[in-house]
């Protein structure tokens, strides 16, 4: 049909692009943004306005709006095709109100066609060190953790009320070398200790590029109420990935202590991270995603960070 007959082909060509919203543009959320610019038409959820330069400059359209208070959200109605939730939930309680009030504003509009919400691989608990696939019951045991697990169990019903493609990433440790906090360096030149061999636990881990190329790859191929384990390939312990940093960062190896003198030492969030032990199977997330993997390892992400 010619262009002057159809609506569509009479539009502008940056109305007749895919429309994505990001809330939740932090450092993950600015490296989807870069891998959409100049594809799609990119608006993020931001309460910071210092950060609309930044936002504009990928070519991000930035949306005033702050999740504790749902009244500013009703402008995201409709706006956006496709949903990427990254955004942390409140740091107190056991539920996640921010991802109920954006539900809540999505939803008075046309629905996403696709929602896609980052949570965590802490919604399994502790498996003492067994391969956790993404049929595992959760086992939420910190409320950093069980607020996750309340946000997928309201993005899941989302999907289901509204006929939206709703799905679940679940994240461990993220890393990058242009990521604040994003290597072992800083820790190893501190000296902190890990676990002895013994009490040491197994962690998982995923570069920002590759989680940013997921949530990419989710937003047009996820499925229906469907959870993907978005980790790469390592199965270090804890103590063992920091060896290996040390070794690659020509650094001498964390000191190692106990279990029980760590709960002398270390502070409760770096003893929340030695209390779990799990190890993820990421088959799903390279099948149904089909993401490869550009740093399958973390000696492939930390070498390209030294």
């Amino acid at each position: 049909m010619p262009s002057n007959q159809s609506p569509l082909g009479a539009l502008p060509s940056r109305f007749r692009r895919p429309r994505v919203l990001i809330v939740g543009c932090g450092d993950v959320g600015v490296r989807v943004a870069r891998q959409l610019q100049g594809k799609v038409t990119v608006r993020a959820l931001t309460s910071q306005r210092s950060r609309a330069p930044e936002l504009r400059a990928l070519g991000v359209t930035p949306l005033w709006g702050n999740l504790d208070r749902p009244q500013t959200l009703r402008r995201l109605a409709g706006l956006g095709q496709r949903v990427l939730h990254l955004a942390p939930p409140a740091t107190l309680g056991y539920e996640d109100d921010r991802t109920r009030a954006l539900l809540r504003a999505l939803c008075l509009r046309s629905v996403p066609q696709c929602l896609v919400y980052g949570s965590t691989s802490g919604v399994y608990g502790d498996c003492g060190g067994a391969w956790v696939d993404e049929v595992r019951t959760l086992s939420a045991t910190t409320p950093r953790a069980q607020r996750r697990a309340d946000a997928e169990a309201s993005v899941r019903f989302f999907g289901r009320s509204s006929g939206a493609v709703a799905c679940v990433l679940r994240i461990p440790g993220i890393y990058a070398p242009n990521r604040e906090g994003g290597t072992p360096l800083e820790r190893l030149r501190k000296g902190l200790p890990v676990l002895d061999a013994q009490d040491d636990v197994f962690t998982n881990h995923i570069h920002a590029d590759d989680l940013a190329r997921a949530c990419v790859m989710a937003l047009w191929r996820g499925r229906p109420l469907r959870c993907y384990n978005v980790n790469d390939d390592t199965a270090l312990k804890m103590g063992d990935y920091f060896d290996a940093a040390a070794t690659l960062y020509g650094m001498a190896p964390p000191p190692r202590i106990s279990r029980a003198r760590a709960k002398t030492e270390l502070g409760a969030m770096q003893l929340s991270f030695m209390s779990e032990s799990r190890r993820m199977v990421n088959a799903r997330m390279k099948h149904e995603l089909r993401l490869r993997l550009r740093y399958p390892t973390i000696r492939e992400g930390l070498s390209a960070a030294s």
